[in-house]
């Protein structure tokens, strides 16, 4: 490949060093000591003002494959490249930008300046380029010092026990399964033996599909376990101790000395664990998955395809299938987009759906109301929670309904789930705000869950009046908060 580099001074003669031996360079420069010093270096030179067509001619424009211009001045440049074109009108241009000059901008000088249809290919703009590069140092050093302090903490644990108890919300997730897992493996490495262990259920059937194919030892415990007597540290991932996580005694808080978690930071979080222990709580991170991707990157800690598919699946979950990305997702989508299996990633997208799950997702389909754009619907006593969530996305494909809840009756709560895809609407909010006081609720803008203890619905005669009374108070209490009148 024919190369001409036009300016022979420190950035010019750094490029053709670069390039020297893999492709054919000539550089062309004025000056005649530069040019005398790069000849005796070995380069092919031609000496003159690029920005005249006889010099480029003596360069050999016409048979040139690239031409990189190496100056900032913007005078320069304009002229150099109308008389490229004039002499070579398909020979890409690359060219340095001065500084607060865009490329679009650039060229449209050109072309009215010379009156003629200018292309330039390709602008670095030095000023930028080393923006870019200043803070992709300060990012790599970030991202080593969370890794770095990792590993540190797990160092120190390891002073005063082997054995590191990670735990997940109640109703574990992909990316919390994956995360979680990850931990798992990153502790290993450092000599640590590791339980995953979580409170509620799995039900949803991509989940159960997920656990299984990724084939990591978690477990169900209850508050008191002995799992939480036996093991002297614990590791909270994709949770902090909130309403997600009903497992843990007081006495339990002690022991948690690592927090990796990509919510909004529990108020008051710092009043209930040990002074020492390490926090990574990234709200601006959209997955917990990409945190951990990121400590796996960072420490080389090797990764096979089962974990890897694992992880990258966590994200795209927690993303709304990379809808919503931080440069954290972005870069930990890029570091697994290799490690991927696609044939194990459709086994858990696409798992067989269970029996039970389809009369859930048909009851969502006859109770609902419609209240203008917004379906509330109640699906009875269940045992499956995460079928709520399922029917809950799927009521949201409904034409011309934009805002949905779907709620339920597990054990004794209330379980619901709602989605909204109006953007005026930040439905955690409105579950906080309609069931805070009776209960929890929350989550992001697009999704958000809430339970309600019984209570007093409890009081009710027999099932169908506490259904009754209870959809009545819901709907009421959910309506008030997105503002919409009933009727």
């Amino acid at each position: 490949m024919r190369v001409l580099i036009l300016g022979g001074g420190a950035i010019g003669r750094s490029i053709a060093e670069s390039l020297r031996g893999e492709f054919d360079v000539t550089i062309v420069e004025r000056d005649d000591l530069r040019a005398k010093a790069l000849e005796e270096s070995g380069f092919q030179v031609i000496r003159g003002d690029f920005s005249y067509t006889a010099t480029l001619l003596k360069a050999g424009i016409e048979r040139a494959e690239l031409v990189i211009i190496t100056t900032t001045n913007h005078e320069t440049i304009k002229k150099t490249v109308y008389v490229i074109r004039t002499n070579n009108k398909d020979v890409p241009i690359l060219t340095l930008l001065p500084d607060d000059v865009g490329l679009e901008e650039l060229v449209s000088e050109i072309r009215e300046e010379f009156e003629a249809d200018i292309k330039v290919d390709y602008a670095v703009s030095p000023r930028e380029a080393i923006r870019t590069v200043v803070v992709q140092t300060v990012e790599k050093l970030g991202e080593k010092k969370n890794a770095n302090l990792l590993v540190k903490k797990l160092r120190e644990l390891k002073k005063h026990g082997d054995s590191l108890l990670i735990v997940m919300h109640d109703n574990p997730d992909p990316d919390s399964i994956a995360s979680a897992t990850a931990l798992g493996v990153i502790a290993q490495t450092l000599g640590f033996k590791t339980q995953i262990v979580y409170g509620g259920d799995i039900t949803h059937h991509e989940n159960r599909a997920f656990v299984n194919l990724l084939g990591a030892d978690i477990r169900k415990v209850s508050r008191g376990s002995y799992e939480f007597k036996r093991y002297p540290h614990i590791a909270l991932v994709d949770c902090q101790p909130n309403g997600n996580l009903t497992i843990l005694e007081q006495g339990d808080y002690e022991k948690i000395k690592i927090i990796i978690d990509h919510h909004q930071i529990l108020q008051h979080l710092q009043e209930l664990i040990p002074d020492d222990a390490f926090l990574d709580i990234r709200p601006e991170v959209n997955s917990s998955s990409a945190i951990l991707a990121e400590y796996m990157r960072t420490l080389n800690v090797p990764l096979n395809t089962v974990l890897g598919t694992a992880l990258f699946y966590g994200i795209y979950i927690d993303t709304k299938k990379f809808s919503k990305l931080s440069h954290v997702d972005l870069k930990a989508i890029e570091f697994l987009a290799g490690k991927v299996d696609h044939e194990l990633l459709d086994k858990i997208e696409h798992p067989d759906i269970s029996t039970e799950t389809a009369e859930i997702l048909a009851k969502a389909i006859m109770n609902r109301r419609i209240y203008k754009n917004v379906v509330v619907s109640n699906v009875g006593f269940i045992t499956n929670r995460d079928a709520i969530a399922e029917s809950a996305d799927f009521l949201l494909r409904l034409e011309g309904i934009t805002t949905v809840l779907v709620f339920g009756i597990v054990d004794d709560r209330i379980e619901i789930s709602a989605r909204t895809r109006d953007v005026r609407v930040n439905i955690g909010r409105v579950l906080k705000e309609a069931f805070g006081d009776i209960g929890s609720g929350g989550g992001h803008a697009q999704s958000g869950g809430a339970r309600i203890p019984l209570g007093i619905f409890k009081l009710a005669k027999d099932k169908s009046s506490l259904l009754r009374l209870a959809e009545e108070a819901i709907t009421e209490k959910f309506l008030e908060a997105l503002k919409v009148k009933e009727g």
